[in-house]
Order: C-alpha cells, then sequence, then structure tokens
C-alpha cells in the first residue's frame, strides 16, 4: 500500500500510466487463458489456476519489465481426462518441468494504448521468443488504498517449437489437436514499492 501523498499516476504520450514502482499481478483479478483447435472442427478453452507476475515500471516507461511464473500442473480445461492428459510427459510433464516462465526483453509502444511486450517464454525447459500484443486498460486507486492498474495481452505460439508433439491423424484428415496455441491474459497489477 502506498502513502496518500505518493502519485498514482503520470501522464505519458497522451495516456495516464502508473508511476514508476514494483507491481505485482492481483491473484484475485486474473487469467491466464489459452485456446487450442480439437479436431480441426473446435476450439477448446482452458487456463492455468496459478500465475503470478511481477511488473517493474520505470520512469522510462519503455524500459518498464515483467517476470512471471506459471504452475504447470494447475492447467484446467474443466475436463479432468484431458487435464491428466495435459500433465503428464506428453504434453506438460509437470512432473519434471513444474513452471513455464516468461520474462520480458522490450516494450515497443504501439498505437494510444497499445504496446508489444517481446520476450522468452519457457516451456518444458524449451525457450523460445515471443511478442505479446498489450492493451493497457487504465490505472487508479483502490477502495482499500492501493494503486493498481489493469491490462491485456495475447499472442499465439506453435506448441511443436516447445518440444510439445503429441498428437493422433484423424481418419478424415488433419490431426486431433492444432499446432498453434492462443495465449490469452488479462489482470490487475497492485503496487508494492
Amino acid at each position: 500500500m502506498t502513502s496518500s501523498t505518493a502519485p498514482v499516476t503520470r501522464d505519458w504520450d497522451g495516456l495516464t500510466i502508473p508511476a514508476a514502482g514494483t507491481y505485482l499481478l492481483d491473484a484475485a483479478h486474473k487469467r491466464v487463458g489459452f485456446v487450442a483447435r480439437h479436431m480441426m472442427v473446435s476450439k477448446v478453452r482452458g487456463e492455468f489456476a496459478d500465475a503470478s507476475a511481477t511488473i517493474t515500471v520505470t520512469e522510462d516507461p519503455m524500459g518498464s519489465s515483467v517476470s512471471a511464473t506459471i504452475q504447470a500442473a494447475t492447467i484446467n480445461t474443466n475436463q479432468a481426462d484431458r487435464d491428466g492428459h495435459l500433465r503428464s510427459p506428453e504434453f506438460l510433464d509437470v512432473e519434471n518441468f513444474p513452471t513455464l516462465e516468461f520474462r520480458s526483453t522490450a516494450v515497443k509502444s504501439r498505437d494510444g494504448n497499445e504496446f508489444v511486450l517481446s520476450g522468452e517464454l519457457t516451456i518444458k525447459g524449451v525457450t523460445r521468443p515471443v511478442d505479446l500484443e498489450v492493451e493497457f486498460e487504465g490505472v487508479g486507486r483502490s477502495p482499500f488504498g492501493q494503486d493498481i492498474f489493469g491490462f491485456s495481452a495475447a499472442t499465439e505460439i506453435d506448441r511443436e517449437d516447445f518440444g510439445l508433439t503429441w498428437n493422433v491423424a484423424l481418419e478424415t484428415g488433419g490431426v486431433l489437436v492444432g499446432r498453434k496455441i492462443k495465449i490469452e491474459i488479462e489482470g490487475e497489477a497492485v503496487r508494492q514499492a
């Protein structure tokens, strides 16, 4: 919690943005989700229940950084058998690789409240570069005196680039699980220092 005399916001390039400081992802106000194609005809949606992130907002916003950790075993698609398979060595192998990790490497302003957050995503011990399309949703102070800001982010990855290659060919052509996975993140971050 910050003092009521500390600045909550500042103006930057036509936007009202958070004051510099360290912010943590609010566990009660976040969703780390994904979408995958199933049998070439439909989509399966899921999420990871346990994810944490530290966002360091710097005086120059383009120097800001993010580090995030997702607990792989908390994957949930609302279907127990599928979730068990996703935790198995054929997919995430949560026993040997308990976390998915993201570390940002650069922030670029795109247009208005839209940014590109570049970084390195590690899944199952394989690290690849990714670009997240980020939308800054706003900033303010909660009724509890906490400085907060909101955001959403999305990217698409090829799961096979991370060694997630399990699949089954379909008699009608195509495969059971699509290669492209869309990652969708929404959250609020709370100022710590």
